[in-house]
């Protein structure tokens, strides 16, 4: 894919020239890593909700969900009702889609499991950081080993919608990965980033 050349003649990964809204994204969040748990789960409830849509109609809704979702705290959301997603599938600001919502309260329960379990999020997330022999993947890779791991080990502790490709996605965008394209400017600074990170344990 050809490089996108930004307004201010810099180049960037091919995919920010589809929407104005990528660009800010791409350049300050994509592949920078994340300690947050709170952003960690809103990262994996939103790639949840883009299954079979695209990052553009979830990144200009995101607001919106994360009004319509307490911000993401996984323990407000776990305390969601049936009268909750009733409020959820009439708010037009986000998508309306009754089982990803439902997954959405499922997977909130299923967080604050984690964190007693593990003592955060963050922690839970980081062992899965790719080996740098894993990350010979062809460009472009929707999938990966440590992505496969993640998503199995999720599912088998109850989580829901959140499956291999997803899991990758979730990776690449908080820094687990750098698939910054190699003439991206933006790539350096996501792996200088990446060096300075010390993964929580």
């Amino acid at each position: 894919m050809a490089p996108f050349i930004g307004p201010d003649g810099l180049p960037r990964c091919g995919w920010v020239a589809g929407e104005a809204q990528f660009l800010g994204y791409h350049d300050t969040e994509c592949g920078f890593p994340v300690s947050d748990d709170q952003r960690l789960f809103e990262k994996i409830c939103l790639e949840g909700f883009q299954s079979g849509l695209s990052w553009r109609t979830i990144l200009v809704k995101r607001e919106n969900f994360r009004a319509a979702f307490a911000g993401f705290d996984p323990r407000q959301v776990a305390g969601f009702d049936e009268a909750d997603v009733e409020r959820l599938l009439g708010d037009a600001g986000i998508v309306r889609h009754r089982g990803k919502i439902e997954a959405t309260i499922n997977n909130a329960q299923r967080a604050v499991e984690l964190v007693e379990a593990e003592g955060s999020l963050a922690a839970y997330v980081w062992r899965f950081e790719p080996r740098p022999e894993e990350l010979a993947w062809p460009e472009f890779a929707a999938t990966s080993p440590a992505s496969i791991a993640m998503a199995k080990d999720l599912k088998k502790r109850g989580w829901r919608f959140f499956g291999p490709t997803t899991a990758y996605a979730f990776m690449q965008a908080m820094g687990l990965v750098n698939d910054h394209a190699p003439d991206c400017s933006v790539r350096e600074r996501a792996l200088a980033a990446r060096a300075a990170f010390v993964p929580p344990t």
